[in-house]
């Protein structure tokens, strides 16, 4: 059986592989960045959510006590991940004439919505940064103060180059230099007002028609995108907590931000272990809305995207993800989704069959040393395509029992049916969909289906909303519109 000493995690700070040591004996905190909310969730934010939620079932069952953090940034994330232009949400909130708030509340929702029925485990903390304006004002004064941020115009940038040549470590994490960030960097229109245009905002003074703004030392305006997560990290999980993670386009610039906030301001690198998931492609192609390519989980979930053939299981959806490493790039397509399909289906009716199958004075294989090697595998960074293999290996041995061609002991068919159970429910949290008890899923996922919709309808959007009802009718699933509102029903 495996323990504690046997994980290991790929620490991007180090660029390589080592021993998982926590801060504190059997206590893990860890953070992750969550999303803006100003969109439906897509295939990216279920690949991270599913990567760092194995990331928690794994330490938890390792035995550790652990603290999950994840974010929801609802201000200061600018478009194009920028200093200067208009903040996503609020955008967002303009053009469906909302408040801010009411924009970011409903993604917010619905994002649990799809990570639920994805079975992701909820974070024990989701802190939203327009809830945390105090903490993030406390970190900009405290730059200020050690000179490493000035106030110019009513904002305050972080003045980089004054930091690298007192810790000289801007850009740690992404492993590039200061040359390197000034070579990439190029002025923008509106950032005169920064001494260099690799330095980053801090404070934001807000335009008088901005809407979320709050009092400072500085100005009426709003934090920096990369501000929040210091605040945040530090306020649930210590000066030092032990993971810190994210998707692969976060490492520059915004934790390489982060890192530079936290040590300038406190003196600490905030986590010790930094861990990344790659990207989603589409058939090659970065996913994206100028490609014609960008899927949500509501698509996923009801077929109605124009890549998609059919309507993905969001346990099809998750195995397929698991089937790829976390730090590999994952290409989506429809022939994979469906080997994916097929692949979960019969690990799930082999692991059925082994209740039933007939006991033998002993095992004609080494049960337990397969299993053993399934759980080394998702301790050696989370490994969780080694994982499904071994399962595999395993489901080709419970059909060589049921058909009397190997035998099984009755201790070890105790042994094996338990640890399927924790395997694949408890450590890669798939399910059964077919077994008939996940009603709260299937309700789940249509009340998320029905809020797609009933947007659609309220924007006159009629062809999604209709493209919506046709693609579930096939699947046994009819949608009826009256005056009271839209109501659903199996079929």
């Amino acid at each position: 059986m495996i323990n504690k000493t046997d994980l290991a995690v790929y620490n991007t700070l180090k660029g390589i592989k080592e021993p998982f040591v926590p801060v504190r004996e059997d206590r893990v905190g860890m953070y992750v960045c969550g999303p803006t909310v100003y969109g439906e969730a897509h295939l990216g934010h279920a690949r991270s959510a599913i990567t760092f939620d194995i990331v928690y079932r794994v330490l938890r069952f390792l035995g550790y006590n652990v603290r999950y953090v994840r974010n929801f940034t609802d201000v200061g994330h600018l478009v194009a991940d920028s200093d200067d232009g208009d903040d996503k949400v609020e955008k967002k909130a303009q053009a469906e004439n909302k408040e801010p708030q009411e924009v970011a509340q409903y993604y917010e929702m619905m994002y649990l919505k799809a990570t639920d029925a994805l079975n992701c485990l909820r974070p024990n903390i989701m802190p939203i940064a327009s809830g945390h304006i105090m903490e993030q004002i406390d970190v900009v004064k405290r730059l200020i103060d050690k000179g490493l941020a000035y106030e110019s115009e009513g904002s305050v940038y972080f003045d980089v180059e004054k930091y690298n040549k007192v810790v000289k470590q801007y850009g740690i994490l992404s492993h590039r230099t200061l040359e390197d960030t000034k070579e990439n960097s190029r002025e923008l229109s509106g950032q005169q007002e920064k001494k260099n245009p690799f330095d980053f905002a801090l404070w934001k003074k807000a335009p008088k028609e901005h809407i979320m703004k709050w009092e400072s030392p500085w100005s009426l305006g709003f934090p920096g995108w990369h501000l929040e997560c210091t605040a945040m990290g530090r306020k649930y999980l210590g000066a030092e907590f032990d993971i810190h993670g994210g998707g692969m386009d976060l490492v520059f610039p915004h934790h390489d931000c982060e890192i530079a906030q936290s040590i300038g301001a406190f003196g600490d690198m905030p986590a010790k272990y930094w861990l990344h998931n790659n990207m989603i492609t589409i058939e090659g192609k970065k996913m994206g809305k100028s490609y014609n390519n960008f899927i949500t989980l509501t698509e996923m979930f009801s077929g109605t995207h124009h890549l998609l053939k059919q309507a993905y299981a969001p346990m099809t959806i998750r195995f397929f993800m698991l089937m790829a490493h976390y730090r590999s790039t994952l290409d989506f397509s429809n022939d994979a989704l469906i080997a994916a399909e097929k692949g979960l289906a019969r690990l799930m009716e082999a692991k059925s069959k082994v209740s039933d199958l007939k006991e033998s004075p002993q095992s004609s294989f080494d049960v337990r040393k397969i299993i053993d090697d399934a759980l080394l595998s998702v301790c050696d960074d989370f490994n969780t395509p080694i994982m499904i293999a071994h399962l595999f290996e395993l489901c080709k041995h419970i059909n060589s029992v049921s058909d009397g061609k190997e035998t099984i002991s009755k201790d070890d068919k105790e042994y094996l049916e338990e640890m399927l159970n924790t395997i694949l429910g408890d450590i890669l949290g798939l399910k059964d969909e077919k077994n008939g008890n996940d009603t709260a899923v299937i309700d789940g996922l249509m009340n998320l289906i029905m809020d797609m919709r009933s947007e659609a309808r309220s924007k006159k959007d009629y062809a999604t909303s209709d493209k919506i009802r046709d693609a579930l009718k096939p699947l046994g699933i009819e949608i009826k519109d009256s005056k009271d509102g839209a109501s659903w029903r199996l079929i």
